[in-house]
């Protein structure tokens, strides 16, 4: 599909998001982590609802995160409770700050669908711990990918973690939704460094 140069308008209520979808075909090696320092990862077992989204609010609430706050109950659990599924809480001191969700769903590959932290885990060397673990977790399984995608709206940082982890760039999209703080998704503080833009 040609799309021309140059800049197109995004309806007022709405927001516009780069996506960049990447992927590897072989495990890396796993890269150097501090010591576990209080974290475990616990795989929680046809999570309880309120229980994810709890979860999945603390750790993305900061980038915007909303697909799975609007998702009904049913959708939701739907997905969490199919047997492919896998999520697990990072548990620091025994309380969850960090969310891995893996997607086997698909026949010879595995989906990295949720992956964050909580502001309190951000910069601990938590992340790379976590990563390590969704990588031995993934390739345990007989998979020939294991990919992921990223947004403008993620942590700045999330693109060049996944790249150092091995992952490579395959595919961008431009992903318009409505804006979830004025549909109540997210409250309307939420990712305070993207612009709400009222509608009319």
């Amino acid at each position: 599909m040609n799309l021309p140069d140059g800049y197109i308008d995004v309806p007022p209520g709405k927001q516009a998001a780069v996506v960049t979808s990447l992927q590897m075909t072989a495990r890396p090696e796993a890269r150097p982590e501090r010591p576990a320092d209080g974290w475990t990862l616990r795989r929680v077992e046809r999570p309880d609802l309120d229980w994810y989204r709890d979860l999945y609010r603390r750790v993305g609430q900061d980038w915007l995160w909303f697909s799975r706050m609007s998702m009904p109950d049913d959708a939701l659990a739907a997905i969490l409770h199919a047997p492919a599924v896998e999520v697990y809480a990072l548990e620091v001191d025994g309380m969850p700050e960090g969310l891995l969700e893996l997607d086997f769903r698909e026949p010879g590959e595995c989906e990295l669908a949720f992956f964050g932290l909580t502001a309190a885990a951000q910069g601990t060397g938590a992340g790379r711990w976590l990563m390590n673990r969704a990588l031995e977790r993934a390739w345990a399984h007989p998979i020939t990918r294991l990919w992921v995608h990223t947004c403008t709206f993620d942590h700045p940082a999330a693109l060049s973690f996944y790249r150092r982890s091995g992952f490579v760039p395959f595919r961008q999209q431009i992903e318009i939704a409505d804006d979830p703080r004025l549909t109540g998704a997210l409250p309307r503080d939420a990712a305070p460094q993207v612009p709400i833009i009222e509608r009319p």
